[in-house]
């Protein structure tokens, strides 16, 4: 099943194409089935039932598929993504926090802030938590606390990372957490084909089973340091084949049975122009 947050657009009064400003309402759950949005009452995490109003999907706009309260995301959990770093692959995950004020959405803008030189794109692989735990028994499957699974871009200002000497200034500017564009609940993560694509181009390549770390052992080490809730992200590293994106580039992250999160790059001028324009 796939899930997701979405805004109706709200079309021109003559009906032939959507105002040059849509006016969207309050963000609402839905189903995606065979093209059609239906909406859902309540939130994803319980019941979810169906309205009985529903949309094209071309007639709405998807949102990021949860709002965190945190995103905690894992480094260096592929082999050959350790070696392209120079450092040795880890022995127990190695985990960081984004904030969630970094989040954006499909087709949002990833905004290259000016103090960088070097932004990158980083394909992964991410849940979405369904329901509240902490310290999971060895009786415990910690897949069944997850709701769903989605596309993220762990985006990096790589210069800033390398010279701050930890992870958190280079990882958490506005705009470097796009993740969406649904969640699909039926899916095993060790099965999934993560690609990366940069203005067509793949560059990133690999299967959910080369993880270092399963996403069952990820979830039981992060439980043992924090509460996770509804709606918290966790990604679970990217492969090898990152590298740097500039304004004017399209970034693609592609998981087989998810779909695609498509964001492009603009450079801050731009960003300021558009938020002059809203």
């Amino acid at each position: 099943m796939k899930l997701c947050r979405f805004q109706p657009l709200e079309f021109s009064p003559t009906g032939v194409g959507r105002s040059a400003h849509p006016v969207y309402p309050p963000p609402r759950g839905g189903i995606i089935e065979d093209g059609v949005v239906w909406e859902i009452g309540g939130n994803l995490w319980h019941d979810r039932e169906r309205t009985g109003r529903s949309w094209p999907l071309e007639a709405v706009k998807l949102l990021p598929p949860s709002v965190p309260g945190k995103i905690i995301c894992l480094g260096r959990n592929y082999i050959d993504h350790a070696t392209e770093m120079g450092v040795i692959p880890p022995k127990e995950p190695i985990i960081f926090l984004k904030p969630p004020s970094s989040v954006i959405g499909p087709e949002e803008p990833i905004v290259h802030p000016s103090i960088s030189h070097k932004v990158d794109y980083e394909g992964e692989l991410a849940l979405v938590i369904g329901r509240r735990f902490r310290h999971l028994r060895a009786s415990d499957d910690p897949l069944s606390f997850v709701l769903g699974y989605t596309c993220f871009n762990d985006v990096t200002a790589r210069d800033i990372q390398r010279s701050d000497g930890q992870w958190t200034r280079g990882k958490s500017f506005d705009t470097f957490c796009p993740f969406g564009p649904v969640l699909e609940t039926q899916l095993n993560p060790a099965d999934i084909l993560l690609e990366t694509f940069l203005n067509g181009v793949r560059k990133q390549s690999v299967r959910g089973s080369e993880m270092i770390f399963s996403v069952d052992a990820i979830m039981r080490f992060i439980a043992q340091v924090m509460t996770l809730e509804p709606g918290d992200v966790i990604a679970t590293g990217t492969p090898s084949g990152v590298g740097a994106m500039v304004a004017g580039d399209v970034v693609e992250v592609s998981i087989s049975s998810v779909g695609t999160l498509r964001n492009p790059v603009i450079g801050p001028l731009d960003a300021e122009a558009l938020e002059a324009e809203e």
